[in-house]
């Protein structure tokens, strides 16, 4: 079945204007199972309680079930449970979990939308994408700035982008590239499902709530057609520099040579974003003066080269040993307090652990924290972060008794309390 999916693919990149009339076939009993085995199987129960383990008993039964309904249009999709997960700053993010009957069936729908999009999506988007990685993002900004003409960057941030995808617009834009009716029904009746909250089932007529299989590549779809596209067929046409536009679903910065494009720049994606139902965060979103001749410019008024953020990492302009500009990049003071705050709760819940489960535990965390940032000017933010996971070990095993021996002389010597340090892993990043 994934042969079938690589001639999709090979044909879609062949011809970009092809719509494809035939592709409700591909999904049977066969490519249902594949795509099972492809999919993460710990996640959350639906709106029905079920979980992966109870579906995965009768594995052959449930997806002969799905593919008769489906081949009879007569498929419904459910709504999604919401759950709303911490965003940081006392905000929180609606997160739709569907059934997982329903998760196997848009993973399927995804794989296809996947083998036909991929080939149209640009080099700048990084996303969701398979093969693609925010490390591969970064490394690309570092690139534009160390080496390229820019001296201006510009960083936007869309209003909750997720709930406001228009979906007549979304489904004019799949429609460019897909002309099955089976397709185009199952993917309407996902934007229509709506979202349980409460025991009452609330329908909106915009947005697409994230946790869904289907959710990133119709969120990459519809950027692709209302920016990459636009930025890089229109925009260009009219910039009299060098313009650089970095994606990574709904995040993205464009570097710029000269200030009067960036400037104009931005009037033209408000308007661009109004037309589509979205809305730039004019809190989040502005224009700075960043690169290798930044410091020499704002020496002139007495100030310091400004920073900005991108994927979690702080940007900022410094110089390396031999005095060159260098661009620098450490955690953000968000991503190290989300990843301690987590640190915190989760050693609140399993205080009275055995002291060498809770060092696995926290090791883990830790790694995976290391595995993302660790850049190479990253090592003494992340030794802080690991000195600030000891304290708040050692704060949570002196809750344990009033009558603790808890001092850091004592903890210091013992092995089940040691925590590892940050190893550069990415330094060509």
């Amino acid at each position: 079945m994934s042969t079938q999916l690589s001639r999709i693919a090979a044909k879609a990149k062949l011809e970009p204007k092809l719509r494809f009339t035939s592709l409700a076939h591909i999904i049977t009993p066969e490519f249902l199972k594949e795509t099972w085995r492809l999919m993460n199987r710990k996640g959350a129960s639906g709106i029905d309680g079920e979980t992966t383990a109870e579906f995965e008993r009768d594995l052959d039964g449930r997806v002969l079930d799905i593919w008769e309904r489906l081949k009879a249009n007569q498929y419904k999709a459910p709504p999604v449970r919401c759950v709303e997960i911490p965003k940081g700053e006392g905000k929180t993010r609606p997160l739709g979990i569907p059934t997982v009957e329903d998760r196997l069936v848009q993973r399927a729908v995804a794989r296809i939308l996947e083998a036909i999009f991929e080939a149209d999506f640009l080099d700048f988007s990084y996303g969701f994408r398979p093969g693609r990685s925010p490390h591969q993002a970064l490394r690309a900004l570092r690139s534009n700035i160390v080496t390229k003409k820019v001296r201006h960057v510009f960083e936007a941030d869309i209003r909750g982008y997720f709930n406001h995808i228009n979906h007549e617009w979304l489904m004019k834009m799949i429609k460019q590239r897909i002309a099955d009716p089976g397709i185009i029904k199952l993917i309407g009746k996902w934007l229509k499902a709506g979202v349980m909250q409460n025991g009452v089932v609330v329908r909106n007529e915009e947005g697409k709530p994230q946790g869904g299989p289907i959710s990133p590549i119709l969120a990459n779809i519809y950027l692709h057609y209302v920016l990459d596209l636009w930025f890089e067929k229109r925009c260009n046409k009219w910039f009299q520099g060098k313009a650089y536009l970095i994606r990574f679903a709904d995040d993205y910065t464009v570097c710029f040579q000269y200030k009067r494009d960036a400037e104009n720049f931005q009037i033209l994606l408000e308007e661009r974003m109004c037309k589509f139902g979205l809305e730039l965060a004019s809190e989040k979103t502005r224009l700075i003066i960043f690169g290798r001749f930044a410091k020499e410019r704002k020496i002139e008024f007495g100030e310091k080269p400004e920073t900005f953020d991108f994927l979690g990492f702080k940007h900022v302009c410094g110089t390396d040993n031999k005095g060159k500009f260098a661009l620098i990049r450490i955690p953000t003071v968000k991503s190290c307090r989300k990843f301690l705050d987590r640190v915190h709760a989760w050693l609140k819940g399993h205080m009275h652990w055995k002291r060498r489960d809770q060092q696995k535990q926290l090791i883990r965390m830790l790694n995976g924290f290391y595995q993302y940032f660790v850049l190479y000017h990253c090592k003494s933010k992340l030794d802080w972060i690991r000195q600030e996971v000891e304290r708040q070990w050692a704060r949570s095993l002196r809750r344990r008794s009033q009558r603790h021996r808890m001092y850091w002389c004592y903890l210091k010597s013992r092995q089940w309390f040691e925590l590892p340090y940050a190893k550069t892993l990415h330094p060509t990043v």
